[in-house]
């Protein structure tokens, strides 16, 4: 895995970490949903999306929920 992508999941994961407190873990996935879909550039956001499929991603399970929507979505742009 490249280094980019390790930055990119440690910095999703953060996000998905912040939002989480005071929320259930679905409210916080919908919160990183949206903050990387306002914030992201449209490159990271399709890094971030091709690491669903690696189990080892380290993507930890809010941040993973949050990438799965956004890939739902069809949110790049």
């Amino acid at each position: 895995m490249s280094a980019q992508r390790k930055n990119l999941i440690h910095m999703a994961n953060q996000i998905a970490e912040n939002l989480r407190h005071g929320r259930s873990d679905d409210q916080a996935a919908k919160d990183t949903t949206t903050h990387l879909e306002k914030f992201w550039a449209r490159s990271m956001k399709a890094d971030i999306i091709e690491c669903l499929n690696d189990y080892n991603s380290g993507l930890n399970p809010v941040a993973h929920a949050a990438v799965g929507q956004l890939k739902q979505r069809g949110r790049t742009s």
